[in-house]
């Protein structure tokens, strides 16, 4: 890959792209991946059995955790989510650990937190301070927030994007 990493900067003078530092296993694991974690492990109707097969394609997952079906785990960044125990994460739940011009950022869910559907958790801190995104302990994400800041421990947060809330709060 170096060589053609070499080749592409001389004739395109530009710097390559950032795939072109992959090893070739990695390349070549790369469709089997992608197509285990978005095939089989998202429509899988058991949930142990979901787990099991995302653990195998290389995600870190706490015990006693629920992912719902139809998720979507970056299956490119597989080693930067890593999800705690007794985490429950509902249907349809889209992670991003980068993005196009982005660089590759991790996400940590800790124990005990609550993920609602359809919530979008992208890693590029709305802080340019903090590298990555981390959902605290028994912390909640309502259904169809955006997800682009830390969430404290206990807290809350709903909406695009996301906003923490207290218990108090009557928004009505």
């Amino acid at each position: 890959m170096k060589l053609l990493k070499f080749i592409y900067e001389k004739t395109h003078k530009r710097p390559a792209p950032y795939y072109y530092n992959y090893s070739l296993w990695k390349i070549i694991m790369k469709p089997f991946r992608k197509s285990l974690t978005n095939k089989v492990a998202a429509n899988c109707p058991i949930n142990w059995l979901r787990i099991l097969i995302y653990r195998l394609c290389g995600f870190k997952i706490g015990k006693k955790t629920f992912i719902g079906m139809r998720c979507y785990l970056d299956d490119m960044c597989y080693d930067l989510l890593k999800i705690g125990n007794n985490v429950i994460i509902s249907y349809g739940v889209f992670f991003a650990c980068h993005g196009r011009n982005q660089e590759h950022l991790p996400i940590t869910i800790d124990d005990g937190a609550y993920i609602g559907m359809r919530a979008n958790i992208i890693s590029k801190n709305k802080d340019p301070e903090k590298k990555g995104v981390t959902i605290g302990k028994n912390a909640v994400v309502g259904a169809c927030a955006l997800i682009n800041c830390d969430i404290p421990e206990g807290k809350t947060a709903v909406g695009i994007p996301c906003r923490i809330i207290d218990e108090g709060d009557n928004n009505e």
